[in-house]
């Protein structure tokens, strides 16, 4: 996925202009080694944090790198976004997600 479409500035859900710098962003990970293993996780800068991954920088992805980038969602409300990734790591959240996006 190129990062380019992530820089710079968008539309927010309140409709207001905001940098994306300043936005959270819950993204969606499939390991390209066991396609099987998928990771959900949030951050603020998305492009470093992909990276990090890939890099084999955290304990929980590290042995199951390359991973391709399959969904980032922006949220302009950090708490939004923390109960968005909330719901996706359990029960109803994670069956969407099953369904929507792996």
């Amino acid at each position: 996925m190129p990062f380019e479409a992530l820089r710079g500035w968008s539309r927010c859900e309140s409709g207001a202009r905001r940098s994306r710098a300043t936005m959270r962003c819950v993204y969606l990970l499939r390991s390209l080694r066991d396609p099987a293993r998928r990771y959900v996780g949030s951050t603020g800068d998305l492009e470093r944090r992909f990276a990090d991954h890939n890099a084999g920088c955290s304990p929980h992805t590290a042995k199951y790198s390359p991973w391709d980038l399959l969904v980032a969602i922006h949220f302009a409300d950090n708490a939004k976004a923390e109960a968005f990734e909330r719901y996706l790591k359990q029960g109803s959240g994670h069956a969407s997600a099953q369904r929507h996006f792996w």
